[in-house]
């Protein structure tokens, strides 16, 4: 099992910002400890044959073709709605 010290505990929360208390540090080294120690059980366990999974909802493709729809609507009618307009696009007031 992987033994993390008090110096190691002090040097992630100095890497996340964080202000520890001593009894917090030693809370927070044993919780690592513990998830360390989980996860070198998960690296005993045989995974060989087992496929990856990618996703589990059996869809292919969920991409739609990129087809462009106008509505109907062309731009100069849409841009004759608007108050102002230049160079075909509609002119707003300078917001500063």
């Amino acid at each position: 099992m992987t033994q993390i010290s008090h110096d190691d505990v002090h040097h992630l929360a100095q890497l996340s910002s964080l202000q520890l208390a001593d009894e917090e540090a030693e809370s927070l080294r044993i919780d690592l400890e513990n998830i360390l120690g989980y996860i070198e059980q998960l690296s005993e366990l045989n995974t060989d044959g087992v496929e990856p999974t990618y996703q589990v909802t059996d869809l292919q493709s969920i991409w739609r073709e990129d087809v462009i729809d106008d509505y109907g609507l062309g731009r100069e009618p849409l841009l004759a709605l608007a108050p102002d307009s230049e160079a075909n696009q509609i002119k707003v007031p300078k917001v500063l």
